[in-house]
């Protein structure tokens, strides 16, 4: 007897019920058992291949880390060198138990039901999930067919002045960037009514003269919230911590009035500080990864496989066959990838960026696959 026949008096949230699950990445250990490999190229997530600043490591290991108390559940020391380093007010930036609890408080804090967010696709999963466990409405406007933002289909669905405007930029999992005039058209359109949030989860793999987020919040009156995260560039995927810049300090207050209290654990914030005063070591990880990325880009395109332009520490891809096989194909090589599965983009494959050696047994793998396919 299932739990909502035995107990019928209980009601689930059908906005909660209903919603579609997040497709995280494979876990490194159900690779292992299911492959038959013990060493794994997870290349699924989107993490950095390099780890974290050896400056991190020294901090969580100081006597300044004490698990037995509470975590300052205003992130103060943090909010304070964030403000420093983003020549923004602290009291305009709020801290998340990663970036994508900022994309739940903003969801929770100024959606109410019937209301409409807009988004691209492909998406990234939780700027369609929060919206929708908040009773909204999504409007996806779709990439166009080499995979850049419809700029004219996006300033069409603004002007019908959507509550919430998630846009991640660069994008995941396409990797598409915006330009600045592309951003000035985007905010030309937007109306009052509409906060535009930008996700800049991806911000520092970034060539130069692409459009920072950083720069809406200090000219003009629109309602601007950037979210950015220290799980990619920084390493510290596994802490989980990120933060909303936001526009003005109202809209800060009532996205943290959404969030829970003591949301950012110590040790995350404690590394926050350390991953961020070693900038040194973060740009080294990211032209890593850039110089990587632009090879293996190159090898994908010589094989004849569609690779989306990106600005991230991934790639995204186009094969004939299904994603989910695909997939199945690499992990039977030790390799984990993430096949996407959103209508429309099922035979699209996003591959984390990795080191040099991960990056070619993942080629070399799929160059097997290819020929099974047919492709060049």
């Amino acid at each position: 007897m299932s739990a909502s026949s035995s107990q019928p008096g209980i009601l689930p949230n059908p906005n909660v019920s209903a919603l579609p699950v997040y497709h995280a990445g494979m876990n490194i250990d159900l690779a292992r058992r299911l492959s038959g490999h013990d060493t794994i190229a997870a290349l699924a997530s989107n993490e950095n291949p390099y780890g974290c600043s050896p400056r991190v490591m020294e901090a969580l290991g100081s006597s300044s880390f004490n698990p037995s108390r509470y975590s300052d559940a205003a992130c103060t020391e943090l909010r304070n060198e964030l403000s420093r380093f983003l020549d923004h007010p602290a009291d305009a930036i709020v801290i998340g138990n990663g970036s994508e609890e900022m994309v739940a408080a903003i969801s929770r804090a100024f959606l109410v039901p019937g209301a409409c967010a807009l988004t691209v696709t492909p998406s990234f999963g939780l700027h369609e999930i929060e919206p929708l466990a908040a009773g909204a409405r999504v409007k996806k406007v779709p990439m166009t067919p080499d995979m850049r933002f419809d700029i004219e289909a996006l300033e069409a669905a603004l002007a019908e002045a959507p509550a919430l405007f998630f846009l991640p930029a660069p994008s995941n999992p396409v990797g598409a960037a915006l330009t600045g005039d592309e951003l000035a058209r985007l905010v030309a359109a937007t109306r009052p009514q509409t906060l535009f949030v930008l996700d800049e989860a991806y911000f520092e793999f970034m060539d130069e003269g692409l459009a920072d987020g950083m720069s809406l919040l200090r000219n003009g009156d629109l309602s601007t919230v950037v979210l950015r995260t220290f799980s990619k560039a920084y390493g510290l995927a596994g802490l989980r911590v990120g933060y909303a810049a936001c526009s003005n300090p109202e809209i800060a207050r009532i996205i943290a009035a959404a969030k829970t209290p003591f949301n950012v654990n110590a040790a995350a914030q404690i590394a926050a500080v350390a991953a961020l005063a070693d900038q040194a070591w973060m740009k080294n990880a990211v032209e890593r990864t850039k110089s990587e990325r632009a090879r293996v880009a190159k090898e994908l395109t010589g094989l004849g496989v569609f690779v989306a332009p990106s600005h991230t520490n991934f790639l995204f891809f186009k094969i004939d066959l299904q994603s989910s096989r695909t997939a199945e194909e690499l992990l039977s090589d030790g390799i984990i990838v993430k096949g996407w599965r959103e209508a429309g983009y099922e035979t699209w494959v996003r591959v984390t960026i990795g080191t040099a050696e991960e990056n070619d047994r993942f080629l070399a793998s799929l160059r097997r696959i290819l020929g099974m396919t047919g492709e060049k």
